[in-house]
């Protein structure tokens, strides 16, 4: 830590507000978070970055790829799309890729089309702490804003770090009493979408705190529409993506913000928790990187069902049970999952299914793995149906009290000839203890990309080679290489 009063992590060479002496940098910390966490963003350096979390970064953002293909043709995706198109998007021939479709528009379009693709498979990844998907309102600005600059790898990679960081350390500010009843992919979303356009636009500390303001402002995102199984999911990270975009394009053309729009007495968090912490908005900043510490979702299902449908494999598997044998299942789960899961008894489409403990609990128990094709083939089969019965969720004062930090699965299985097993996940498959391999998030984009027809094997195949190296890219050119207008094309 330098002790001479300029931040380590400094790019501009304009005069910072940030008063010098160790002291003071702590006041600072404590007096105004938000302009604290709006000064790391706009000064953070590649350099500055360790090389694990690069890397980390880099498969975030193969991994980021496959859910936004898979986007493709799904009616809530689409349906945006054509707004977009309709919208006079630049008519095809502007500088940032629509990943579903290869076509070319605005960097705010494109980041509204590829944020609404890149959640709707539900396997986008997901912040256990602050209970947020950093990637489908990150990735989709870097990605439009770098391809529009012709920016570098180093720069995409500063930027969609930045994004993670700030969001990140938001969600946890906000709390779970803040997830009870908002999205917080859509809400804080917006203001991790504008630090990552802030950086890639080079904001000065003053413009990233009016751009966190003009997102803040924005936020939005309600847990109701899961009630009816309605579209709005799709269009919260949407707009969260391309609002974020629009509030650091805004402030880069001198628009203000609010500068206390976080903490203050009319911000974020009163109006939108009851337990906001304050600490959590700089905690460690730029020694803990908490962007490594996010996770993949393995399964294709809202990331609360995930520890249980772990549990109850491991049971499945260790002790040989066949679906027919179970009688019962309970689902020893958090007060969160209850909340969002608690809405759907009896999923009427594939999307709300996702939310119901029952049905990815009966897919997990059937063929071992509730993904996109067996949600889509057989999330109202009869026996997935009658499995999804058999299913209960009960609080637990231990997986509760863990959480957000850990997302700990238990499960207790009743045969029908009365034996009994639990089954426990301290660390469901993604989590960082249970990571991923670069091989298995491969695969996972190439089924993705065939789910969807999105991109041939040949294509993803291609499309991952550049992927993988795209933090030493001179300048992001087109996600799926020299094939790609080709492709459209034809």
């Amino acid at each position: 830590m330098r002790t001479d009063g300029v931040h380590p992590l400094r790019r501009h060479s304009e005069p910072i507000l940030m008063p010098s002496g160790a002291t003071a940098r702590t006041t600072l910390m404590n007096d105004h978070p938000s302009l604290t966490l709006a000064t790391f963003a706009a000064q953070l350096d590649f350099d500055s970055i360790p090389r694990e979390v690069v890397e980390r970064t880099v498969n975030l953002y193969v991994d980021w790829l496959g859910s936004a293909l898979a986007g493709k043709g799904a009616r809530p995706v689409e349906t945006i799309a054509r707004f977009a198109r309709l919208a006079g998007a630049a008519n095809g021939n502007g500088p940032s890729e629509v990943l579903i479709d290869r076509t070319r528009t605005t960097p705010y379009f494109a980041a509204m089309i590829n944020g609404a693709a890149s959640h709707f498979a539900e396997q986008d990844d997901v912040h256990n702490g602050s209970v947020f998907h950093p990637a489908t309102v990150v990735f989709p600005v870097a990605l439009a804003l770098a391809q529009a600059r012709r920016a570098s790898g180093r720069e995409f990679i500063a930027a969609a770090v930045a994004g993670y960081e700030v969001g990140i350390r938001i969600g946890e500010f906000l709390g779970r009493s803040h997830y009870k009843v908002f999205h917080t992919t859509g809400t804080v979303g917006t203001v991790a979408a504008a630090a990552t356009a802030g950086r890639l636009l080079g904001l000065s500390p003053a413009q990233m705190l009016d751009a966190f303001g003009s997102a803040g402002t924005q936020a939005s995102g309600l847990w109701e529409f899961l009630r009816d199984a309605a579209d709005s999911k799709q269009l919260h990270t949407a707009m969260a993506a391309a609002n974020g975009l629009m509030a650091a394009q805004l402030a880069a053309d001198g628009f203000k913000g609010a500068t206390h729009i976080l903490e203050g007495a009319q911000g974020m968090a009163a109006g939108m928790s009851s337990d906001a912490d304050p600490a959590r908005l700089t905690d460690r900043l730029g020694s803990r990187w908490a962007t490594a510490e996010t996770s993949f979702k393995y399964h294709a299902a809202c990331r609360h069902t995930h520890p249980a449908a772990d549990a109850l494999l491991s049971v499945v598997q260790t002790h040989r049970l066949a679906p027919r044998e179970i009688a019962k299942v309970v689902a020893h789960v958090h007060q969160g999952a209850i909340d969002v899961l608690g809405s759907v008894v009896t999923p009427r489409t594939v999307h709300q299914a996702k939310f119901n403990m029952g049905t990815v609990l009966g897919l997990v128990a059937h063929h071992g793995y509730a993904g996109v094709t067996e949600f889509e083939q057989g999330f109202d089969a009869s026996e997935i149906a009658a499995f999804r019965d058999k299913v209960t969720m009960a609080l637990d004062a231990e997986v509760d009290t863990a959480y957000p930090a850990r997302w700990i699965g238990k499960v207790t299985v009743t045969t029908n000839d009365g034996r009994v097993f639990a089954g426990r996940v301290d660390e469901p498959k993604g989590d960082p203890g249970n990571t991923l391999s670069r091989d298995e998030i491969a695969t996972k984009l190439h089924r993705l990309a065939a789910f969807s027809g999105a991109a041939s094997e040949a294509e993803a195949a291609q499309l991952l080679g550049i992927a993988w190296q795209i933090a030493g890219q001179p300048q992001l050119g087109s996600v799926f290489g020299a094939s790609a207008k080709a492709a459209v094309a034809a």
